[in-house]
């Protein structure tokens, strides 16, 4: 049996509130979704506790908000340097909390390394403009400009799947608007984030800045609706389910809010595609992060000319798919995030096989793990086809032509991101204009996302753009001046 060791290290016990760390009210056991064994016991706040959070934040408000753009810049760049000398360590935390296997806990860590490096650059790019007043006879020898000022306190919500990641798109813009803000990590995978905000508020404390601009709370529930309903805060980040994220959207009003919510993303392949191109990409990512992404391929609509032969090639390469432990370097599928969310995904797919789908490969468990599977013309009605499954699982369906294609995927109510195969580049455009999503990629898969890029969805899918110079415009306001010289 192979013995594995980790290089972790734990913050301080309590919660990052206010200017020190405070007492919890409550434990929560971490487990490792692999085999289930206790990693920690995390601290678990409350309602009181979320409210001394923005009360505290609210008061650092003006002075967050005037923070010159050279004190920003350098403690955002700071902490990209903190987390790439920490980095190892912070994989390792990763795998045991998430379950995820460790190639993608190492892309993620990456990722956040290079989202905290973007807030930092983007902080020389936070500017207003000039107005001319004139081209209307009323603002004859008035002149105008506008700038960009922080929103003031931000609520980020992050999920469970990419946890450092996730919180880094609230906590990095967020800090380079010149907002304070409060993050509030995933139940089951806090400690990552609580190492993530203690590196934070280290260097806010080495740059002079109060080390309250951030702060986190853990919890359930009710420490949610607490953050997002709160009258002193401006603006929620979510990301997470649509389910939830359309309940804050509705509780946060008239609070600002950016959504970045649920998909189940379609691959479109056409018959002039690259058949061994388009199942490579399917098999890449339909099963990275055992599927549980918001943009892992969910749906591949091809049409019927290469259908079958697509259905094979997928089915060869899902043989080399290694199961197993996550923290093994070759294991591409291992554990969902616990047994709730096995047992979902594994009824779903057996209710589209009660449907008449036909179970391609996969459909079995191994210990905790399911095998990654390949469904067959899976019914509309089924959640395995109309949901996001957020499993290691993708429904093949074979239509007449490219414009059935789009219909199919639009039909859907999310629209995050979505992709095509094709040799044509008439056929790509076209897909650009008729797809509707926050996204469209063209011979890649759709769960391609530079974080420099702005990213979010429509529909069911979410409001509002993250990526650090996009979310830094959803954190700040535009304050418009008029001078009568």
């Amino acid at each position: 049996m192979t013995t594995y060791t980790t290089t972790y290290t734990p913050p301080p016990d309590g919660l990052p509130i206010g200017d020190a760390w405070v007492s919890a009210p409550g434990r929560r056991a971490v487990t490792f979704p692999y085999d289930g064994s206790e990693i920690a016991r995390a601290p678990v706040g409350d309602a009181a506790l979320a409210r001394q959070a923005v009360e505290h934040a609210a008061g650092l408000r003006r002075t967050v908000g005037a923070l010159p753009a050279h004190t920003r810049r350098q403690v955002l760049a700071d902490v990209a340097a903190a987390l790439t000398d920490e980095l190892p360590g912070l994989v390792d935390q990763l795998v045991l909390e998430t379950g995820k296997p460790r190639v993608d806990c190492d892309i993620e860590m990456l990722r956040t390394v290079a989202t905290w490096q973007a807030a930092a650059d983007e902080v020389g790019h936070l500017h207003g403009e000039t107005v001319p007043l004139d081209v209307q006879p009323s603002g004859e020898g008035l002149f105008g400009f506008w700038t960009r000022r922080p929103v003031g306190v931000v609520v980020g919500i992050a999920g469970f799947n990419y946890p450092l990641l996730l919180a880094s798109h609230k906590i990095a813009p967020a800090l380079a608007a010149g907002c304070p803000v409060i993050v509030k990590p995933a139940p089951a995978t806090p400690l990552a984030t609580l190492r993530l905000v203690h590196l934070v508020r280290e260097r806010l404390a080495a740059a002079g800045v109060p080390v309250g601009a951030v702060q986190l709370v853990t919890g359930g529930a009710e420490v949610g609706r607490t953050l997002t309903t709160h009258p002193d805060v401006a603006a929620v980040s979510f990301t997470g389910s649509a389910a939830v994220g359309h309940r804050i959207g509705r509780d946060a009003a008239p609070r600002k809010v950016v959504l970045e919510l649920g998909s189940n993303a379609a691959l479109v392949v056409a018959a002039d595609a690259d058949l061994d191109a388009a199942a490579d990409a399917v098999v890449r990512g339909g099963y990275y992060a055992s599927g549980q992404a918001c943009i892992s391929v969910q749906r591949v609509v091809a049409v019927d000319a290469v259908a079958e032969m697509l259905e094979r090639k997928i089915a060869e390469r899902l043989r080399a798919v290694v199961v197993g432990d996550p923290r093994d370097p070759a294991t591409r599928v291992s554990a969902l995030i616990d047994e709730a969310a096995t047992e979902r995904v594994a009824d779903w797919i057996r209710r589209a096989r009660a449907a008449g789908a036909r179970v391609v490969a996969g459909g079995t468990r191994e210990g905790r793990c399911l095998t990654p599977t390949l469904l067959a013309g899976v019914p509309d009605g089924e959640p395995a086809w109309d949901e996001e499954i957020f499993g290691p699982v993708v429904c093949l369906r074979a239509v007449p032509d490219l414009e059935t294609a789009y219909d199919v995927v639009n039909a859907s109510r999310y629209g995050l991101h979505a992709a095509l195969f094709t040799r044509d580049l008439g056929a790509a455009f076209r897909a650009v204009e008729e797809l509707e999503a926050g996204g469209v990629v063209i011979n890649e898969v759709p769960g391609y996302r530079s974080d420099i890029a702005p990213y979010g969805g429509v529909k069911a899918s979410g409001i509002g753009r993250e990526g650090p110079r996009f979310a830094i415009e959803e954190l700040t306001v535009t304050r418009m001046t008029v001078v009568r010289p």
